[in-house]
């Protein structure tokens, strides 16, 4: 069932996953995705492992608060913006807050996938209270800013994405999923409707599209950010890549590794970008041995953080 958080003026639809009574865990999705394209399978083994499990849209994206379309050009070119188009940053780690606040939560542990795992970086940055561990997957450095996140972009998967045209209709939208998962999969690894039709079926169900609204997605990558470097996240941290990522070279997780404090790299061979079965249990079994990790480690201000 949606629920809704308020960050001012702004709604941010959110969602309970199961698992209450366990660890509160956060999941911070990508750039251009509802909430729904969180695998079942990936929650049932996180909520198998413990954790009380809850999702949310991102501002512009899902059944949160889409802002009016302003002529910002396609996600890439938002990156050379010297002004956010529409909000910053900061702005998305507070709705993140606003959805823990709503919950009745003091603090979580954060999982952020591809740009949600950028988002949830700066959430640990700006809001260390509130961050019990943060782990991330197929994400770029929060320390990067404009034309150097192309240092770490696979360039030849982005034309792919530029030519996906499809009809504004039910299989419209579940063909644009197949071609978005085929995208993102790991080089040889087959992908078919069924690995995608959950998310379609879901989106159906509550009226929404990912990846329709350009303009949305250019508002999302163009968000400035005004904060503290990757240095001052205190909070126990885990960095997950695929090493087949089609989208983001494993750079990417290494330099989120190298300036974090005390953070613990995995690796996976045959692993892409798309969240596929073959990561579910061991991403889970990775955030319960975080979850460990943190609750080894001392206390400040009531929120478990690493020395």
């Amino acid at each position: 069932m949606t629920r809704f958080a308020h960050n001012g003026e702004i709604q941010i639809a959110f969602e309970d996953l199961g698992g209450a009574g366990g660890d509160p865990l956060l999941l911070v999705m990508g750039l251009g995705a509802s909430r729904f394209w969180w695998p079942d399978g990936l929650v049932a083994e996180l909520v198998g492992r413990g954790f009380h499990v809850v999702t949310y849209d991102q501002r512009d994206a899902g059944e949160s608060t889409h802002l009016p379309n302003r002529r910002v050009g396609p996600p890439v070119k938002a990156l050379l913006h010297r002004e956010a188009p529409a909000y910053s940053a900061e702005d998305l780690t507070d709705d993140a807050v606003a959805v823990l606040d709503a919950l009745g939560w003091e603090g979580a542990h954060f999982f952020g996938h591809s740009m949600g795992g950028l988002v949830a970086q700066r959430i640990a940055i700006r809001h260390p209270e509130r961050v019990l561990t943060l782990a991330t997957s197929s994400a770029v450095p929060s320390d990067t800013t404009g034309l150097s996140v192309l240092r770490y972009l696979r360039l030849a998967c982005l034309p792919r994405f530029a030519r996906l045209h499809y009809p504004e209709t039910p299989q419209g939208n579940l063909d644009l999923a197949v071609a978005i998962a085929r995208i993102l999969a790991a080089p040889g690894q087959h992908t078919d409707e069924h690995d995608v039709r959950e998310f379609v079926d879901k989106e159906a169900a509550h009226r929404v599209a990912s990846f329709r609204d350009q303009l949305a997605q250019s508002r999302q990558i163009g968000a400035k950010w005004h904060g503290g470097p990757l240095a001052e996240i205190t909070a126990p941290t885990l960095v997950l890549h695929g090493e087949r990522d089609p989208l983001l070279r494993v750079t990417a997780a290494r330099d989120i590794t190298d300036a974090v404090p005390g953070a613990r790299l995995r690796t996976l061979p045959g692993v892409g970008h798309f969240l596929a079965r073959n990561v579910w249990a061991t991403y889970a079994d990775e955030l319960r041995a975080l979850a460990h990790r943190a609750d080894e480690q001392p206390q400040i201000n009531g929120v478990t953080h690493g020395d």
